[in-house]
């Protein structure tokens, strides 16, 4: 074909499909790093974990180690830090500018959401350790909103077993209540207990939280919104009192694998206790406790996942993505 110029560079080649995707990043509102890339946002930042510590705090099922540490979490650290430092300028500011008298301490809210079995657990204990051992020595405390279940006689009698862990599952006052309290420097604020043996709220069982500089608040549904009324009237989020928050992502296909490979390991250690709520599952055969594994995980964790879970990662200030090894492998962290 003669004359005219050629295009190149198609629709679907490797270089426009490039250009496409810058594109996309361009308007996204974040910037996106890969492990590597991050990794170098930690500079001097000191490793202040040991390879016996990092066992302690992983969850069953976590393969997260030191190098893991090192590549992820000592950078998140330090821009966390950097983060609570420009909020306690920012509260004293304030405090000067309605002339305070000083002695209130807000607390600054990390919240960290995602699925189940995608190491939730362990990414808000490391941070919570990592971060009390900055040169400030600030006190973090971590709660979880496995405590802010409705009992599960109240489930059961409203019809909610089956949907345990959804949004609507949870004491939505309660936990709106204690955010507040914590968020207004109040002293002693109960947070309600729950055991994962018993599967249920541990009546009359609570931990105190004492106006901590930093409190790491972990769900997977933290991020959750609600319906807003037409009249305009308030309507508060358990986000609204975030100062940071931070969704740990996977594929799909990924969070299914490990959930059902931690059931099947649950099965052959924490299920065999007779006092355990899944003590039944640890009797079945390995073919029927598959199967009980992928109906749990189709019905109701899938369900959550795709309904009200996933929809709120874009509301999060830190996507931390993780790979097939459960390793991180980009890091999605929103514009200034």
């Amino acid at each position: 074909m003669s004359g005219g110029a050629v295009d190149t560079d198609p629709p679907g080649s490797g270089l426009a499909l490039a250009e496409t995707l810058t594109q996309a990043e361009k308007y996204s509102p974040y910037r996106f790093f890969s492990a590597d890339d991050w990794a170098q946002f930690r500079a001097d930042t000191p490793l202040t974990l040991d390879e016996e510590e990092v066992r302690r705090l992983r969850s069953l099922n976590d393969p997260i180690d030191l190098n893991e540490i090192r590549r992820i979490y000592l950078s998140l650290s330090r821009l966390l830090s950097a983060h609570v430092e420009a909020s306690q300028l920012l509260f004293r500011q304030r405090q000067a500018f309605f002339n305070a008298d000083g002695t209130g301490k807000t607390p600054y809210i990390i919240g960290i959401a995602g699925s189940v079995a995608v190491g939730k657990s362990t990414t808000a204990r490391v941070l919570k350790e990592l971060l009390a051992r900055w040169p400030s020595t600030p006190k973090v405390d971590l709660v979880t909103t496995d405590g802010f279940l409705l009992s599960n006689a109240v489930l059961r009698r409203e019809g909610l077993m089956e949907r345990k862990g959804f949004p609507e599952s949870y004491d939505v006052g309660a936990l709106l209540r204690f955010l507040s309290s914590i968020k207004s420097g109040q002293r002693n604020v109960r947070a309600p207990l729950y055991s994962h043996m018993t599967y249920d709220v541990l009546p009359d069982a609570f931990v105190e939280v004492d106006r901590p500089d930093i409190l790491i608040f972990e769900g997977i549904n933290v991020l959750q919104t609600r319906d807003i009324p037409r009249d305009g009237k308030a309507v508060p989020f358990v986000s609204d009192f975030f100062d940071f928050s931070i969704y740990i992502d996977a594929d799909e296909r990924l969070i299914h694998r490990w959930y059902i490979e931690r059931f099947m390991r649950l099965r052959q250690t924490a299920f065999r206790d007779p006092e355990a709520f899944f003590h039944k599952f640890a009797k079945v055969t390995e073919e029927e406790a598959l199967a009980i594994a992928e109906g749990l995980w189709r019905e109701i964790n899938l369900k959550n996942l795709q309904d009200n879970i996933l929809p709120t990662r874009p509301r999060a200030d830190l996507i931390l993505r993780k790979g097939a090894n459960h390793f991180i492998e980009e890091v999605a962290l929103r514009k200034i």
